[in-house]
């Protein structure tokens, strides 16, 4: 069993930074992509980003094209996510999963181990 835990959630104001990370545990962390979720309060779960295996490719969703990096190290079953100029629209619980071989990396239903997220909150 695979265990996925994020940390680096917090209180910031708007236009501060977060870096979340991920840990995910097992020997084969670097053949898996991973990505980011968030869900607000009332609102369905979303795609974030991710990022390939090696981290030579990374995908964002729209509203968080260049405020939002994801990288990763292998040698520590990590992946990160730096967040920068945060609004308050960006208030939700942040989660990190491990991809599925092939399948759409946008899709959730294509992740199979999730953690239980870590909450960011941006204040106006």
């Amino acid at each position: 069993q695979v265990q996925v835990v994020e940390s680096g959630g917090g209180l910031v104001q708007a236009g501060g930074s977060l870096r979340l990370s991920c840990t995910a545990s097992g020997r084969t962390f670097s053949t898996y992509g991973m990505g980011w979720f968030r869900q607000a309060p009332g609102k369905e779960r979303e795609f974030v980003g991710y990022c390939s295996w090696n981290g030579d490719t990374t995908y964002y969703a729209d509203f968080v094209k260049d405020r939002f990096t994801i990288s990763r190290d292998n040698a520590k079953n990590t992946v990160y996510l730096q967040m920068n100029s945060l609004k308050p629209e960006d208030t939700a619980v942040y989660y990190c999963a491990r991809k599925r071989l092939g399948g759409n990396y946008y899709l959730s239903r294509e992740y199979e181990y999730w953690g239980q997220g870590t909450q960011v909150t941006v204040s106006s």
